[in-house]
């Protein structure tokens, strides 16, 4: 940690840096850094910052960080100043932790990864060489982000996670798309407005099908939203689910008149959520 410091902060002191330690600004400063070394996300934004609204206590808060990655506060905390404190602490314990050595994507890394992943799915270590299997999957996309972090590739990973999740892999698959031409055609992507309306549209149709399960994914992913936050774990999967079935219901509310979907919306639901 202090030879972390160190390297990003060479102006403070290591060995006083957590002593009476203001986590809100030491975040913001880390990634400052971070930024004029051009070492990570440089065309990012810095530190934002987000407090659910609540007429009192327990408060909560979220920061993301350049890249996406999402932390919360984890402990009970009765001012929203505290909230934000303590989510920065958690961010900015995970964001010094993300520059050591054993962060980084290698060779023994993925060697590490492929394994367990074998242990987990009951296959053998030859689906790694095969990009039709879901190991052979996860080994092309580990060496297709060779050097980056654990944070720098969180990114990519969420993303494909909301797809599994949303039901878009598996239409992907029906078209005869092979894994690897959709880990191409989706590294090119990140989460941004224009994703989040295309997996809400697909959300209000499976509404259509299905009354009801909006409102019960929702509760879902409030429900692991608020476990993983509380655990201290990283949040933007669970956050971008809870924020597209939001979205979605927003959607079917302001516009009750959802009962058969247009052409045009269902035109670009084929074009730009299945590409």
């Amino acid at each position: 940690m202090r030879h972390t410091i160190a390297q990003v902060l060479p102006h403070r002191d290591p060995a006083l840096v957590f002593k009476d330690l203001n986590e809100v600004s030491m975040l913001q400063e880390f990634w400052e850094g971070k930024q004029q070394q051009r070492a990570a996300f440089p065309s990012e934004g810095l530190v934002v910052y987000e407090s659910l609204p609540s007429p009192g206590p327990p408060f909560v808060s979220y920061v993301a960080l350049p890249g996406g990655s999402c932390f919360g506060n984890f402990q009970c905390c009765l001012s929203r100043a505290e909230a934000r404190q303590d989510a920065a602490k958690v961010a900015l314990i995970n964001s010094l932790l993300n520059e050591l050595p054993s962060r980084r994507i290698t060779k023994e890394f993925i060697m590490e990864s492929v394994q367990e992943a074998v242990a987990s799915t009951s296959g053998t270590l030859d689906d790694a060489d095969d990009p039709s299997t879901s190991v052979g999957a996860y080994h092309y996309m580990l060496e297709s982000n060779m050097g980056k972090t654990m944070l720098g590739f969180q990114e990519l990973m969420t993303i494909f996670q909301l797809l599994h999740w949303n039901g878009s892999l598996k239409a992907l698959r029906e078209t005869k798309c092979s894994r690897q031409e959709v880990i191409s055609y989706y590294s090119q992507y990140s989460l941004d407005e224009k994703m989040h309306s295309h997996m809400a549209l697909d959300w209000i149709m499976k509404e259509q099908e299905t009354p009801g399960i909006l409102s019960q994914e929702l509760r879902m992913a409030l429900r692991e939203l608020e476990e993983a936050r509380k655990a201290g774990q990283e949040l933007r999967f669970y956050k971008e689910k809870k924020e597209i079935l939001s979205l979605a219901l927003t959607q079917i509310y302001s516009n009750p008149d959802t009962s058969s979907p247009s052409d045009d919306q269902l035109s670009l639901t084929a074009l730009c959520g299945y590409h």
